[in-house]
């Protein structure tokens, strides 16, 4: 099978590399220096629509405008699997802006280059059905399952509702560490070097994922509300010692 992955920035790269494995891969970025990843063939935008399966692995905050490039060049019974940390979002923008006749799968793999580099066993990936295809879901699920996966089949706002507090928190704590400017320490305990490697896993990301995460989530305002109101009770009741 021939798929097309189109994106190949941090993820995208990470993701056509990984289905290369699988399948005969072909990748397309908007990005002229964008490479692909060895085992990928490097196609332009043209050829990557002519797949019959394409991974959209884009930003959150592009995927309107990619979505309006290419709903109209797309052939009858393509299917689009966005790859988006949000769900809400991006699933509105495909079944509003993408052809009728073009088949929709909502999915985000809960892990990237840092957090699968010991292997896939076991992690989390978040699947839904959106349009005509159920067919297609069993397919991509099962193979997912397959190479070690988590299937979950969850619908968009149960995802961003939930991620809003397991990821979009990990991302803010990640950030706001990072802004702190913490360093390594000999007499660091085992927390410490925890909230260090929460760092890296997050601030290797792009800053546009995590502005992102952030903005597009419509749950994630209410996390940060609920972390600053938490501060604030501790630090009232250190204030009040």
């Amino acid at each position: 099978m021939s798929i097309g992955v189109y994106g190949l920035g941090r993820f995208g790269f990470f993701w056509a590399k990984l289905l290369s494995r699988y399948f005969n891969v072909k990748g397309f970025s908007r990005n002229p220096e964008r490479e692909a990843p060895p085992g990928v063939k490097r196609v332009d935008e043209h050829e990557l629509l002519d797949q019959n399966v394409i991974f959209l692995c884009v930003s959150i905050s592009a995927m309107e405008e990619v979505l309006r490039r290419i709903g109209g060049r797309l052939k009858p019974d393509t299917l689009i699997i966005d790859t988006c940390s949000v769900k809400v979002y991006p699933a509105g923008l495909m079944e509003e802006i993408l052809p009728g006749n073009v088949r929709i799968i909502a999915s985000h793999p809960m892990f990237g280059p840092d957090s699968a580099r010991d292997g896939l066993n076991g992690l989390p990936m978040i699947m839904w059905p959106l349009r005509n295809s159920d067919r297609e879901f069993d397919f991509w699920s099962d193979f997912f399952k397959g190479i070690g996966l988590k299937v979950l089949k969850m619908d968009p706002d149960s995802h961003d509702r939930e991620a809003a507090f397991t990821q979009g928190i990990t991302h803010y704590i990640g950030r706001v560490i990072a802004d702190l400017d913490l360093k390594e320490s000999e007499i660091a305990t085992v927390g410490y070097r925890k909230l260090l490697e929460i760092v890296a896993q997050t601030c290797n990301d792009p800053w546009q994922l995590f502005i992102d995460l952030q903005h597009f989530n419509p749950y994630t305002a209410i996390m940060r509300e609920k972390l600053h109101s938490s501060i604030d009770r501790i630090m009232k009741k250190l204030d009040s010692l």
